[in-house]
């Protein structure tokens, strides 16, 4: 554990290079520093394309499971709002009768202890199998030991299958075999090669579809633009019902043929931290933010779209704290952050679904802390989700999927 000092240095560095990263500043420093990341970035995208020659032209090998495989990604790091996406396309597979497992890597999870590793290996000839965040009817695991995206679609998804290891391939034979599943969903596997899928649905975020246009870690691309073209389906997320007549161009430029669906995210209602679902103030209906003095904090990708929901629903922001994307938050922190909130006369604290799973549930809070549900809307492309997911995995008989 870092010294509260030199936590507060490396914190203040990481800030300062998204700040970089995201041309929030223009000095010599930055400029110099700049141009560093950029070297990098060159190199990443010559690995980059080499890996994706290498399986193009079969010197690597992807492995095919023999069952459907829906891959939902993104070109960026972050910020597409791809986890309410994963979790809609999973519930309304489940609800048309599929045995869904979602595969993750765990971006951010804590890994097993060695001995237990150790423990398996000396134990066992086989490879140790995937973390179970659940089974479909419990959830097994927290957010520290299944990362915040798995245990937020566990929690959210009864009936569907959750498990995290970085080997997809393997967790999703281990889907198949012991729960029965016959469609797995990869969070976050665009850029996963060694299991193809059978549909790609890649997720553009219309407020800021490629960043400034740079690799990583100049910028925020993890493969270049003309890469839409590995793309079955396309989903411009966070649209505000206008059309991007430039941005459409752009993909079809790379993509002729892909369809476009346009999705917006909701504010659904805020839920009381530390509360039961079913307890008597759980739950507030979103007009309840209207004139409301509250502290916003949040540790996503994209915290400017976090704040503009609730100041568009009357929110009155006292006072705001980022932190980095899937920051954990330990307890001096939240004691500043209440601390903060008290002295700016905030009447609570608000902050987004995927924040919460980060703080400890049995945390007390000296003022009332919410966060903010998200749900995902089709604005173009299709009447509804459940019509997209129809047409998207049912494409030939409206019932059932062929297995592949």
């Amino acid at each position: 554990m870092p010294l509260p000092w030199l936590k507060k240095k490396i914190r203040a560095f990481e800030l300062y290079t998204v700040d970089i990263v995201l041309d929030r500043r223009a000095d010599a420093g930055a400029s110099l520093y700049g141009a560093f990341l950029q070297a990098l970035s060159w190199l990443f995208n010559g690995i980059v394309q080499l890996r994706l020659w290498l399986y193009r032209k079969r010197v690597l090998h992807d492995q095919p499971l023999g069952c459907l495989v829906v891959v939902v990604g993104n070109l960026t790091v972050g910020g597409t709002g791809k986890t309410p996406v994963v979790e809609k396309f999973a519930r309304a597979l489940r609800d048309r009768g599929r045995k869904v497992a979602i595969l993750s890597r765990g971006y951010k999870s804590k890994a097993p202890p060695f001995w237990q590793k150790w423990g398996f290996q000396l134990t066992h000839t086989e490879e140790s199998p995937p973390r179970i965040v659940s089974d479909g009817e419990r959830v097994l695991l927290d957010s520290e030991q299944a990362g915040d995206e798995p245990y937020m679609l566990a929690r959210n998804l009864p009936g569907v299958v959750v498990l995290v290891d970085k080997n997809r391939v393997k967790s999703g034979a281990y889907a198949i075999k012991r729960f029965g599943c016959d469609t797995l969903i990869l969070d976050d596997g665009f850029q996963y090669l060694p299991l193809k899928g059978r549909l790609n649905l890649l997720l553009v975020d219309k407020t800021n579809p490629f960043g400034n246009g740079h690799l990583l870690p100049r910028g925020t691309l993890r493969e270049p633009i003309k890469h839409l073209s590995r793309a079955s389906y396309i989903f411009l997320t966070k649209s505000n019902g206008q059309r991007d007549a430039e941005l459409e161009a752009l993909i079809r430029e790379h993509n002729p043929t892909a369809d476009i669906i346009e999705c917006a995210h909701r504010p659904q209602y805020l839920q009381r931290f530390g509360v039961a679902a079913d307890a008597t103030g759980a739950r507030e209906p979103l007009a309840w933010l209207k004139g409301r003095k509250v502290f916003a904090f949040s540790g996503i990708a994209t915290p400017e779209s976090f704040e503009k929901f609730l100041r568009d629903l009357g929110a009155l922001i006292m006072e705001r704290e980022r932190f980095m994307d899937h920051y954990r938050y330990e307890e001096e922190d939240l004691a500043e952050l209440f601390a903060a909130a008290q002295r700016a006369g905030a009447d609570c604290l608000i902050t987004t679904e995927k924040d919460a799973v980060r703080i400890v549930e049995t945390r007390l809070c000296p003022l009332p802390l919410y966060y903010l549900r998200l749900e995902i809307d089709i604005i173009r492309g299709a009447a509804d989700f459940d019509e997209a997911v129809g047409r998207i995995c049912f494409p030939q008989n409206g019932g059932s999927a062929s297995p592949i």
